[in-house]
């Protein structure tokens, strides 16, 4: 730029910051400049917060899946504190036994609620446990330990909203051949009590027909399109086919809070079809 353009430029400069600002108008661009830095502030600040959001939320799916999966992991963190109250369910004791050619290993669960191990849901859980170590013990007795034998009893957890908590205990059997047991503790967090498929639906008795005709919908259709699947239902042998639910069956909730139904091996198929599950829809179920 030329030394007379440069002149005429700073003169005008000059003039311009020398114009008298009336105190309304500058009280409302401060203002303005104030409300513009706030917001920028405010910005920055949910940016912040969304990422340590989402990392903590992240870390928090972690810890909860940590604790569920392995019960060492599960029983050092209950002993922590903040994290006892994520991990609500640990490995209480653990029976084992080998004799010969008999071999048992069942966990036992415990489950705390609010902080509390002294719950029905424990005492059902124990006397479940208790009934799967008679049923060995029987066992061995009666052969001696010549024969052979196997029990084996693990737990996961399947279902843990704000509703409802659902424990899933598997236990396989293995003598001439093997078979499988499924037992559900769902309990309901209002009341801290075991609830079964009948007390879900007390206020709906035509609820389990609804379900139980839905059950044998799925077996028809699974049948018709693969030919290796077969249900007790629409046999030969009419008086050993599925009827109908009771209300005493296990079942759970899925992540999209859909009702699942569990059977033991043999239940409603034949023992090649193992434990089988049915997943009912909430167009059949309403709201749960």
């Amino acid at each position: 730029m030329k030394q007379d353009e440069k002149q005429i430029m700073d003169e005008l400069k000059r003039e311009y910051e020398s114009i008298p600002v009336p105190p309304q108008a500058r009280a409302r661009i401060m203002q303005g400049i104030n409300q513009a830095k706030k917001e920028q502030k405010r910005g920055n600040y949910m940016k912040i917060m969304k990422s340590t959001g989402a990392t903590a939320a992240a870390a928090m799916v972690m810890i909860t899946v940590m604790a569920n999966l392995t019960p060492t992991t599960a029983s050092a963190m209950e002993k922590l504190p903040v994290i006892g109250s994520i991990a609500k369910v640990v490995t209480f004791r653990t029976f084992e036994d080998q004799k010969d050619n008999f071999e048992a290993n069942i966990q036992v669960p415990q489950v705390t609620l609010d902080g509390n191990t002294e719950n029905k849901v424990n005492k059902s859980i124990e006397e479940y446990a208790d009934e799967l170590i008679a049923q060995y013990e029987k066992e061995l007795a009666a052969d001696q330990g010549e024969g052979h034998y196997s029990l084996d009893s693990s737990y996961k957890v399947v279902t843990d909203n704000d509703k409802y908590l659902c424990l899933r205990i598997d236990t396989t059997e293995i003598m001439a051949s093997g078979a499988q047991f499924v037992k559900i503790f769902t309990v309901d967090k209002a009341t801290g009590n075991v609830i079964s498929l009948k007390d879900l639906f007390a206020n709906r008795p035509d609820a389990l027909d609804k379900i139980s005709e839905n059950i044998k919908e799925q077996m028809r259709s699974q049948m018709a399109e693969d030919e290796n699947k077969q249900y007790f239902l629409d046999s030969d042998m009419p008086e050993t086919d599925f009827k109908g639910l009771t209300g005493s069956e296990s079942f759970y909730f899925d992540e999209s809070g859909q009702l699942v139904i569990a059977f033991n091996e043999y239940d409603v198929a034949p023992g090649y079809m193992g434990a089988v599950d049915f997943t009912i829809p909430k167009t059949v179920t309403g709201k749960l």
